[in-house]
């Protein structure tokens, strides 16, 4: 035991390297970049460790980093992730969406009513045909023309 002592003491930012990684792999499952900032406080006395600081000193470079990454970085970082998804507007709005089948859509052509108005279709499946009043999912807009699938029933 007190062999490894004095490893630790000659090579403490091994010490720090593995809290660091302790500490990142507790992120993993919160994900509020908490530990993820301490892990960086961790690394930062890693570093000043193999400068060849003592603990004291590198105890203190990792609490005022970790300090800084919570109350600076963290905040920001968090602000980016809860930023909403872009909009999705015109032709891209329908993609997703239900449409009826009004006119059977093979793979020539064929009709569906989709958002208001009737829109030439073929099916996603070129090889499939969707008879008139099935509901079919828009899986792309091409043109002026649906993709389309059929809808699973529920």
């Amino acid at each position: 035991m007190g062999e490894l002592i004095d490893w630790l003491a000659d090579n403490q930012w091994s010490a720090w390297l593995a809290l660091a990684l302790l500490l990142g792999i507790a992120e993993t499952t919160t994900l509020d970049l908490t530990f993820l900032m301490l892990a960086g406080g961790a690394a930062a006395g890693a570093v000043a460790a193999a400068l060849g600081a003592p603990f004291l000193v590198a105890a203190l470079v990792a609490i005022g980093s970790s300090a800084a990454l919570l109350g600076v970085v963290r905040p920001i970082a968090k602000s980016h992730l809860r930023q909403p998804v872009a909009a999705r507007t015109g032709i891209a709005a329908l993609v997703g969406s239900k449409a009826l089948v009004i006119e059977t859509v093979h793979a020539h052509g064929g009709l569906v009513k989709l958002g208001g108005e009737v829109w030439t279709a073929r099916p996603f499946d070129e090889h499939a045909t969707i008879e008139a009043g099935k509901t079919v999912d828009v899986i792309e807009i091409k043109g002026a023309t649906a993709l389309v699938y059929e809808s699973e029933a529920v």
